[in-house]
């Protein structure tokens, strides 16, 4: 049994392996399903969540290691989908097909906590590991400086 805070909420999971990833124990377990499947190797960021606030790839991350710790999803970002990153992404029409866009957003999320106001360099440094077959790249750069510039 393994107890955890997930988007504020105390959860309790059993029969479930220890080393079972985070991803499929939040999709399947927890029927929460904006946390994406992508590679399964911790490289596309489809599956990125939050772990004590920071980014981490859920896909690779065993559900012991979240044991009492905080984990945040996409559903929890903002219960009202009304963070600065949703809104910026919806301005400035980021998704085309939408599937790397929970993980791009949670990403994105983790770089305006530690640094408010980032440069296009450390956008693309923070963002690097997400992917997105779209090539939004651009969208999603001037969405999050959006989003900085509202959340200050």
């Amino acid at each position: 049994m393994i107890e955890f805070i997930l988007n504020g909420q105390p959860v309790r999971v059993t029969e479930v392996p220890e080393d079972a990833p985070l991803l499929w124990v939040v999709r399947e377990h927890l029927k929460l399903s904006g946390t994406k499947f992508g590679c399964g190797l911790g490289l596309c960021g489809a599956c990125t969540v939050h772990i004590n606030g920071e980014a981490a790839r859920s896909c690779i991350t065993p559900l012991s290691v979240v044991a009492r710790q905080s984990v945040t999803t996409i559903e929890g970002l903002d219960p009202q989908h009304a963070h600065p990153l949703q809104r910026a992404w919806i301005a400035e029409q980021v998704p085309q097909c939408g599937y790397c866009q929970s993980g791009q957003i949670m990403q994105a999320a983790a770089l305006l906590k530690k640094v408010p106001k980032p440069s296009d360099a450390q956008i693309v440094e923070a963002m690097d590991g997400n992917l997105c077959r779209c090539g939004t790249y651009q969208r999603i750069k001037i969405a999050i400086h959006r989003a900085a510039k509202e959340a200050a």
